[in-house]
């Protein structure tokens, strides 16, 4: 594990991982912290995982929940929407989502995706939280969706995926890029392309970063299974890819977390 030094030292944050899927997840949270994370974001992708985000959200002080239908699960709507919604009044929530679409595998059709989808943009709306994207093989609809309802104000893109192209009408749009392990892979150009896009264009006001744990661990952990403190990792390779100071990384991505989500990671506030 890497080691954090100098000022960036306690200034990241995991904006999205899945502390649930983690074995012994009290564990991955001890590291995380001795790695400098002040911050996690526990992502709920259904019913069952939302209540489990806020379960642990509430039992950690620098850990906070998400509540959503992921689009692989989309097909779930009617049965999981109304205790979705009453999950989401809750203090620990901090998003709505992951939304979105997923067209590579669409283990949902793609019209039940667009409509929890919309549902969830509505929600985020209504209650001026986060909203918490996923897409994948589905720039196009995905803007067409978000274009219709209106972006809320505080709108991220988990795991980004595409090129500059893509992070271009992301921008457009006032949506934050948030960059997993993909950043530091030997065949990702087109993503490294996208962050040196999203930098020059608003400095780094608009990318935060992840680690998507237990997926997508970074280099050097390729292979193993990823959990929060390898953001470091994540944000150092987001950092060489743009040409700024690791610790500069991490105080922004920090700070953008802090707006995005609407709490402060700098210390732990209790609830």
């Amino acid at each position: 594990m890497a080691e954090p030094s100098g000022s960036e030292a306690r200034d990241w944050v995991d904006s999205h991982c899945h502390l649930g899927t983690l074995p012994e997840a009290t564990e991955p949270l001890a590291r995380a912290r001795a790695a400098g994370v002040v911050g996690m974001v526990c992502v709920g992708t259904d019913l069952p995982t939302s209540h489990h985000a806020v379960e642990i959200a509430a039992r950690h002080p620098d850990v906070w929940a998400t509540v959503g239908l992921h689009p692989h699960d989309a097909s779930r709507l009617s049965e999981e929407w109304g205790q979705l919604e009453m999950l989401a009044h809750t203090e620990p929530v901090v998003a709505i989502g992951e939304a979105g679409f997923d067209l590579y595998y669409e283990h949902s059709p793609k019209d039940e995706q667009e409509t929890a989808f919309r549902w969830q943009i509505r929600l985020a709306h209504r209650l001026d939280l986060a909203l918490v994207i996923h897409t994948r093989d589905a720039w196009d609809d995905t803007f067409r969706v978000l274009d219709d309802e209106g972006v809320p104000r505080r709108t991220v893109f988990h795991c980004w995926s595409g090129g500059a192209s893509e992070a271009e009408r992301a921008l457009a749009r006032g949506a934050h890029l948030s960059f997993s392990g993909i950043v530091s892979f030997k065949n990702a150009d087109d993503v490294r392309a996208a962050a040196r896009l999203a930098v020059e264009s608003s400095g780094l006001d608009r990318v935060l970063v992840e680690t998507d744990a237990p997926y997508l661990a970074p280099v050097p952990h390729r292979g193993k299974t990823n959990e929060p403190a390898w953001v470091v990792d994540v944000g150092r390779a987001l950092a060489a890819t743009t040409e700024r100071d690791p610790a500069e990384v991490a105080r922004a991505t920090r700070e953008n977390a802090e707006f995005v989500f609407g709490r402060n990671f700098a210390v732990f506030p209790g609830r």
